[in-house]
């Protein structure tokens, strides 16, 4: 029996996913780098440090990884202010809201750093809900690699049978399934590219899950 859903939250519970890649473009334009749509999407899942040392190391970048991190989140933070129709993905909340009713441990699982899931849970009260918020600015490795889900399954006191990962990228279901872990995907129109075939199954709406279905995943 499920007793613990770790959910990713870029893709999963909201759509960030336009902020970033805005943010991303504008700097990528202000750094004069030519990033192709197929090296962008592969960046899906990572931290926006691991991002950076990629992007250092295939164009040659100069700057500190630190420097490049915070002109990316200055952009970030300030489209993301400005965006006033950013929204909770159609169902999350209600799925949310049933787990954490019927009992069910949620824990946070993201790439993001800790002041971007700090942002998005005051911005839409989701701080209730959740046991546990793990960042990917705190492990050397972005998800393919299964730390990030490790320790998400450390905290939560469980055994790895007990808990699941709601995932939408192709890096993150991988890094579930390496931990050990079964992998729900979210197949969501803003998550373009992804691989989800390594998932344990996939859902395209939210109102295919409730506690009673997850609960008894096996």
């Amino acid at each position: 029996m499920k007793r613990t859903v770790i959910f990713d939250m870029d893709g999963v519970i909201v759509d960030t996913e336009p902020v970033h890649h805005y943010a991303f473009l504008e700097h990528f334009r202000e750094l004069g780098i030519d990033v192709t749509p197929e090296m962008y999407a592969s960046f899906t899942g990572n931290s926006t440090k691991n991002v950076y040392e990629r992007l250092k190391e295939t164009f040659g970048l100069q700057h500190d990884i630190d420097v490049l991190i915070a002109a990316k989140r200055r952009i970030f933070n300030d489209a993301f202010d400005r965006k006033e129709d950013l929204a909770l993905l159609m169902g999350v909340h209600d799925l949310i809201q049933d787990l954490y009713d019927n009992g069910m441990q949620l824990i946070l699982a993201s790439s993001s750093a800790k002041v971007t899931i700090e942002r998005i849970f005051r911005r839409f009260g989701l701080h209730k809900y959740f046991s546990h918020i793990v960042s990917g600015e705190d492990f050397p490795k972005s998800k393919p690699h299964p730390a990030i889900f490790l320790e998400a399954v450390r905290l939560s006191g469980m055994e790895k049978e007990d808990c699941l990962v709601i995932e939408d990228s192709t890096n993150g279901i991988r890094a579930a399934k390496a931990a050990g872990l079964y992998c729900i995907a979210y197949d969501s129109v803003n998550s373009k590219l992804q691989d989800l075939s390594e998932a344990d199954c996939v859902v395209r709406h939210f109102h295919e899950l409730n506690f009673q279905t997850i609960s008894l995943l096996s």
